[in-house]
């Protein structure tokens, strides 16, 4: 996929974040020329989609795409409320070993933070 397609594509998708993120992420993982979760680690062990995950407050929940020892992400909706979907992912981070970046993504902005900045 080029950059072009990925822009193209996802600039025009008026889809929901569930009925998205997955394919969203999967087309970012070819853009970039790497291997999806399913490809990479068909156990789902190391690298997969809907990591369960029980926040610091001892709720469950799942991040939408983790992979161990390198980072946890969180999809919402175009336009909705990152800095919500930051503090949903920092909750899951203790439970998901403390991935060293956090990412968030509303299929159109992307945002990141390193272990340094969330604790």
């Amino acid at each position: 996929m080029t950059p072009h397609e990925f822009i193209s594509k996802w600039r025009a998708s008026t889809l929901k974040e569930r009925s998205a993120a997955q394919e969203h992420f999967i087309d970012l993982c070819r853009l970039l020329g790497k291997p999806p979760p399913a490809e990479a680690d068909p156990t789902g062990d190391q690298y997969c989609f809907e990591r369960g995950a029980r926040t610091d407050t001892g709720d469950d929940g799942w991040a939408d795409v983790w992979k161990r020892h390198h980072f946890a992400s969180e999809y919402k909706g175009k336009r909705k409320d990152l800095d919500a979907a930051f503090e949903q992912l920092r909750q899951y981070a203790l439970a998901l070993e403390n991935p060293p970046l956090l990412i968030i993504s509303d299929m159109a902005r992307f945002c990141a933070a390193v272990a340094s900045a969330y604790g």
